[in-house]
């Protein structure tokens, strides 16, 4: 039999169940606001995935000031209403940086229910609708804004039922969730493999094998040269054209039109100093990024920074962006690295044409590209399954969590 329902007359709420009461914010937490060090408590980060203990390489400082004291038990969301879901019930004594508000329960409650409905989509809305600020990174929601938002308030033994269900639910869905991610790290992980061994060591697992001379490579087949990158290679320096596009190299090998992908998060240069033109076809290393695997081919016309290297060669272009996204996966570019930056290596043109590259048969090349083509096609088509298999699980488990902390469906009573 289905229950009685009302209009909770908050749009973000909708039908809650008729015996569900309504409250704000402020009439079921109150606000902690003590002000510590993180000498005197273990400095605690809010995040989406709850609070948890702050790593040692995180900035911190010893002003008295600089921290907010949190209780175990204790409710903490950032402020920032960007950070949407970066929020928690705290299971330690410990400070957390000021941009966190911290909240104690008032009256008798199940900490669980309401840690589940602030983690919902349409609280996050609700929570950035009573925001204020100039930029979104600046938005922010403090405690005299947020005690005037209404949430749904079940009798307390219903609460608990919810917070146990979605905690056995959601648990459930997460495991079946890093199951699926950790077979799209072993496909990736194959992938790479496929690419390393095929480049280095050729299809014909009869060859006749040499030392290449090259260490990380080891034995290569016998018939193979190796050359340096000078004499295969060319560095091109291309005009630019006045409707050009910017285009980026992506870690991920992608070289394409800055439009194509996103235009959030880049630093565009007003003078465009040195920029170069690129054409579709074009062998594409970057400078700062190619140790990371940011090296593929152009599938644009456009322009991009000088820290982007644009290579021509009489070989098989594909065949050597694969050879030198190999030496990227297998790190060799970071033994090789000379830069002060954490993770990062300087793979200008000077340094690309003093590598050493074993160098097929032009045929072989060719054979060599179109079997890792195929191979990386095959897995990158199970691996955008898997990935929607992981999106449609996110989905399942956004709506689950909404549709019973307001009461649209019913956990049945023990």
């Amino acid at each position: 039999m289905m229950r009685a329902t009302k209009d909770s007359g908050f749009e973000w709420i909708g039908i809650i169940p008729a015996e569900w009461g309504l409250s704000k914010i402020g009439q079921v937490y109150r606000l902690r606001n003590t002000k510590v060090s993180d000498t005197d408590y273990p400095p605690l980060s809010v995040t989406n995935k709850g609070i948890v203990p702050q790593l040692d390489t995180a900035a911190k400082t010893n002003a008295h000031d600089d921290r907010k004291l949190v209780k175990k038990g204790d409710f903490a969301i950032n402020s920032r209403s960007d950070r949407r879901g970066s929020c928690g019930i705290s299971d330690y004594d410990g400070s957390v940086s000021l941009i966190n508000t911290i909240l104690a329960p008032l009256n008798e409650m199940n900490p669980g229910y309401y840690d589940w409905l602030f983690h919902t989509v349409q609280f996050g809305d609700e929570f950035y609708k009573f925001g204020h600020g100039i930029v979104d990174d600046l938005w922010t929601t403090g405690w005299q804004e947020m005690k005037k938002i209404t949430i749904p308030t079940p009798p307390l033994p219903e609460q608990q039922r919810i917070a146990d269900f979605l905690d056995a639910k959601c648990a459930e869905i997460d495991a079946l969730t890093a199951d699926i991610q950790t077979q799209i790290d072993t496909l990736e992980q194959y992938k790479r493999s496929v690419i390393t061994e095929t480049v280095t060591k050729g299809l014909n697992p009869n060859a006749e094998m040499k030392d290449s001379g090259i260490q990380w490579i080891g034995n290569m087949p016998a018939h193979w040269d190796v050359i340096r990158g000078k004499y295969i290679l060319r560095y091109m320096q291309k005009p630019v054209r006045e409707d050009d596009g910017v285009i980026t190299c992506f870690r991920d090998g992608e070289v394409t039109l800055r439009s194509n992908r996103r235009e959030d998060g880049f630093t565009m240069s007003d003078k465009e100093i040195g920029y170069q033109g690129i054409d579709v076809g074009d062998l594409v290393v970057h400078g700062m990024d190619g140790f990371a695997g940011s090296i593929g081919i152009s599938d644009s016309r456009g322009k991009a920074s000088p820290v982007l290297n644009v290579l021509d060669t009489d070989q098989c272009k594909r065949y050597i962006m694969y050879y030198l996204r190999s030496m990227a996966y297998s790190d060799v570019f970071l033994a090789l690295a000379t830069g002060i930056r954490v993770r990062s290596c300087d793979l200008r043109w000077n340094k690309l044409v003093e590598l050493s590259y074993p160098v097929p048969p032009l045929d072989e090349q060719n054979a060599i590209v179109k079997h890792i083509d195929s191979v990386l096609s095959k897995a990158d088509a199970v691996i955008a399954d898997k990935k929607a298999q992981l999106a449609t699980l996110d989905e399942y488990k956004k709506s689950l969590i909404f549709e019973y902390v307001t009461g649209k469906k019913e956990v049945p009573a023990s």
